[in-house]
């Protein structure tokens, strides 16, 4: 692993939570119990569960002496992690009984994103910056 990777517990979400992920990102889902361990706790609950794809997330059902997530001051970002379309798509998903902050919507300084906090209480910072801005960044970059 390269760079940080979010590890989330769930207050006993964690297999339908890291289930919904899959569904919306894609990728691919392993989930392993405490049982598959044959680690303490109730044998069903999950004790590590990975999605890998193009969004990548780690989590688990918190134990007795374990707080499970609470955010703020937290988002995860999604800026330009995708074509626009797919972003949209990933936004709506994730605001289906979540709660938009800000709609994914274009922007006074020319980017379009917004904020969703989903079900399961992560707080999502989605966008992108329109194609022709790019484009024009980049001619600008290599113009003489």
């Amino acid at each position: 692993m390269t760079t940080p990777m979010v590890f989330i517990l769930f207050p006993g979400t964690a297999r339908e939570a890291l289930t919904f992920y899959e569904g919306v990102f894609g990728g691919e889902l392993s989930l392993h119990t405490n049982g598959d361990f044959g680690t303490g706790g109730p044998p069903d609950a999950i004790a590590h569960g990975v999605l890998n794809g193009i969004v990548t997330l780690a989590g688990a059902d918190a134990g007795r002496q374990e707080q499970s997530v609470q955010l703020e001051g937290l988002m995860l970002s999604l800026l330009g992690t995708a074509e626009p379309a797919l972003l949209h798509d990933w936004f709506d998903q994730l605001a289906d009984t979540g709660r938009i902050v800000d709609p994914l919507t274009p922007k006074p300084w020319g980017a379009s994103d917004g904020q969703v906090i989903d079900r399961y209480g992560l707080h999502w910072l989605i966008g992108y910056e329109p194609a022709h801005h790019i484009t024009k960044s980049a001619k600008e970059q290599t113009a003489p």
